[in-house]
């Protein structure tokens, strides 16, 4: 019998678009943020180093749509988007929610950014 991969308990979607110099909308990986350009390496190299990158799997997207809140991520399950993201923000995202248990909800977007789900039935037609 084969034996199956374990999932894992968390996927994390980063979004690492960066517009063009001189775009007007803002980008998640910015030339004028230095920092953000590291965030999806220190994300990693923070759970490897915490001995969780099994269980949680970070994953490289492009645009997630909020380009105003960024740098943004999105954890699932729970459809959770973390904005305006730093170094020190995604330290306490994977001490309190990915390991503890509980959304960090100061970091999570106004709901005037993004609001309850649309369920998928009610999309067709």
């Amino acid at each position: 019998m084969m034996q199956g991969i374990p999932q894992p308990a968390f996927y994390i979607f980063k979004c690492q678009q960066s517009a063009p110099p001189g775009m007007p909308k803002p980008s998640c990986v910015s030339q004028a943020n230095p920092e953000s350009q590291e965030l999806f390496g220190y994300l990693a190299q923070q759970l490897m180093s915490k001995g969780i990158m099994g269980t949680v799997q970070p994953i490289q997207t492009s645009c997630l749509g909020r380009c105003q809140q960024g740098p943004v991520m999105l954890v699932e399950p729970g459809h959770t988007m973390y904005v305006g993201l730093d170094k020190a923000k995604i330290d306490r995202i994977i001490d309190e929610h990915l390991i503890g248990g509980k959304v960090v909800e100061e970091f999570v977007i106004p709901e005037e950014f993004w609001a309850e789900p649309v369920a998928p039935a009610t999309m067709a037609g």
